[in-house]
This record gives C-alpha cells, structure tokens and sequence, in this order.
C-alpha cells in the first residue's frame, strides 16, 4: 500500500495543488472564463468552500466541519489497509486515490489564504477549495456540471472503484480465533 501512496498518491497529490497554484496565479476569483473547447470546457477560478457541487458553500463552520469528516476518513482508510478491508487491486487503487483527493482538499481548507487562494498565504482553517474545471456538455444533469478539480476527479474516481471492487472483490478471510 505504501508503494501505491508514493507512486500514485503523491503525484496527484502534486498534479493537484500545482493546477490549483497555477489556476490562482493566473485567474482572479471569480473573474473570467477562459473557453478552452468551444462551448464545452472553460477554466476560471471558484471558491468551494462547501462539499460536492458547493452545497453548504460559506456556512460559517464549514472548513472546520469538512476537515474533521476528511481526517476520519483518512483514519478510517488507514484502519481499512490494516485489517485488510481493501483486499484487492482494484480497492487498494481506489484507497490511494481517495488519499490524493482527500489531502489535496484538505490542504486547501487548511493552507489557502481566504481572499485570493494564495497556499501558504496566512490564515489556518480558513481557506477554500479550488475549483477551477467547468464543463457543460448540452444535456442534464450535464449543463452545466459544477466546477471541480485533479482532487475531486481522485474521489469521485475512487468512489466509482470501491463501487465496482465491492461486486468483483471477494471479501477478506476472516482470521479463525
């Protein structure tokens, strides 16, 4: 699992924040869209300070409340890989993941300054996340679908796995005492 963690995890983990910093260097908050497929993919700059498709945007315990869900999550994951809850390939992927996105949200939350999503900027457990993917394909649910990024694709990706894992993998062997 470890190999999964420095072999996938953390590069997405950098593919992520560093998408993020180039987003906020050269896009205001909320300013312009840059069309990148006609009428179908834009880049601009959005502050999530919610969960998934901004629902509960800017409640004013949201950072804190979504940092204490994503570090049980991540201790759930670490109990999981030690008592083989994730016992195929397919899970363990989705486990790695879930890592990537769970931390690259986290260190948004916890790490961005609030005005402008500079990283490292001031300010602890006051940030946002930064969505900066928008894609609108004609047809619903997919027009337009809410803005995401690297971190949320990891998740929902991860989601879709374990989904999948828990038809096609056999459980794990429980231990006769």
């Amino acid at each position: 699992m470890l190999k999964l963690i420095l072999c996938l995890s953390l590069p997405l983990y950098i593919l992520d924040q560093w998408s993020k910093n180039w987003i906020v260097a050269h896009f205001d908050l909320h300013g312009r869209e840059q069309e990148v497929i006609q009428g179908t993919f834009w880049l601009h700059h959005i502050a999530n300070r919610g969960v998934a498709f901004g629902m509960f945007n800017g409640t004013q315990y949201a950072n804190y409340v979504f940092t204490v869900v994503s570090l049980s999550a991540l201790a759930f994951l670490i109990w999981g890989s030690r008592t083989n809850l994730f016992p195929g390939k397919l899970s363990r992927l989705a486990v790695a993941l879930l890592v990537s996105g769970i931390f690259g949200n986290l260190t948004d939350r916890l790490f961005r300054r609030e005005d402008d999503g500079v990283l490292f900027g001031g300010g602890f457990l006051k940030g946002y996340v930064v969505d900066f993917l928008r894609f609108d394909f004609g047809f619903p649910p997919f027009n337009p679908w809410p803005s995401f990024n690297v971190a949320d694709s990891c998740v929902v990706v991860a989601a879709v796995m374990l989904a999948i894992a828990s038809f096609v993998e056999a459980p794990p062997v429980k231990k006769k005492a």
